[in-house]
């Protein structure tokens, strides 16, 4: 079970890993300064990194078989999941908005802009399918290494 909490926890970090790109290429950052984006950079980058902290952790667990281990990443996995519900939360009225991210620019972009044109908060570009693929393998991966942590299916 614990490979199988790898794979799924590889598969979301693929997902978050485009997710995360496209906010940072549709200007996420420097969205923060006119509040454009629904995304505090903090809740983005801590949703992130502590991601990838709990993985290392995890691929150690896996090649290390220590019970504690198994747990820290679990633990580390609490606070990731509350992080990305808030941004779930979010995103998901601007999603609901139905504004076509083609049809306007992102803050910061590079292109001629006319008064006509609202910037759109860099998230709004994330395709529906990754953030709800991204979500579930999420899910799955919490479940799992919980289920690797109390010893439920072996190792």
């Amino acid at each position: 079970m614990s490979i199988a909490a790898l794979i799924t926890w590889l598969i979301t970090a693929l997902g978050g890993f485009y997710l995360l790109g496209t906010w940072l290429a549709r200007g996420g950052v420097r969205q923060q300064q006119t509040k454009t984006t629904r995304f505090p950079a903090p809740v983005i980058l801590g949703h992130f990194l502590l991601a990838a902290a709990g993985l290392v952790v995890w691929i150690i667990y896996v090649a290390a078989d220590t019970k504690a281990l198994a747990w820290a990443a679990f633990i580390i996995l609490l606070p990731v999941a509350l992080l990305g519900f808030t941004m779930l939360a979010r995103w998901i009225p601007l999603y609901r908005a139905g504004t076509p991210a083609h049809t306007v620019r992102a803050v910061g972009s590079t292109t001629a802009t006319t008064a006509q044109e609202p910037a759109v908060p860099a998230e709004r570009s994330f395709p529906l399918p990754v953030v709800i693929g991204h979500g579930l393998f999420a899910v799955l991966t919490l479940v799992l290494v919980l289920l690797t942590a109390l010893g439920v299916g072996g190792s």
